[in-house]
């Protein structure tokens, strides 16, 4: 299982699986992130928080911890 926190710059991967619960997975959901989603990582701050990723044609900061709800391959 690998997360989107695990992902490295450059790397573009698909959304697997959500798994955070309630209010933390419908804001992830909204932000376009759903499952079969492309995702690139664009950026990843120096000390690794924030991860700037490009979704859906636009681009959207995520916190590390919202990065590990997020399953890829």
């Amino acid at each position: 299982m690998k997360t989107l926190k695990e992902v490295k710059c450059g790397e573009t991967v698909k959304v697997k699986k959500l798994t955070g619960v309630g209010a933390v997975k419908r804001r992830i959901m909204d932000m376009g992130i759903t499952k079969g989603t492309d995702v690139l990582v664009r950026k990843v701050a120096p000390l690794g928080d924030p991860i700037e990723v490009s979704v859906r044609g636009y681009e959207l900061s995520l916190r590390k911890a919202d990065a590990e709800m997020i399953e890829v391959e």
